[in-house]
């Protein structure tokens, strides 16, 4: 095979690999951000928040209805 065409499909390869990657982590952080958004400046319901989005994940919450789940838990939240 021609060593031209092992560059191309390795380089290829590796930039379709990079964009998933960070597709994936964008998508990670606007989660994140949409829970401390939800939480506003209280640390403890930051804390409860991130916490729930980790359950959100575990439990397979589909991202489509994540903001929806998110805002319900949010209301949920109980100081102390």
């Amino acid at each position: 095979m021609n060593t031209a065409y092992v560059i191309v499909v390795v380089s290829t390869v590796l930039v379709v690999g990079l964009h998933v990657g960070l597709y994936w982590k964008i998508r990670g952080w606007m989660d994140r951000d949409l829970a401390l958004r939800l939480a506003g400046e209280d640390e403890a319901r930051r804390t409860y928040m991130l916490a729930r989005l980790a359950q959100a994940r575990r439990d397979g919450v589909r991202r489509r209805d994540l903001p929806a789940w998110l805002e319900r838990v949010a209301g949920e939240y109980r100081p102390g």
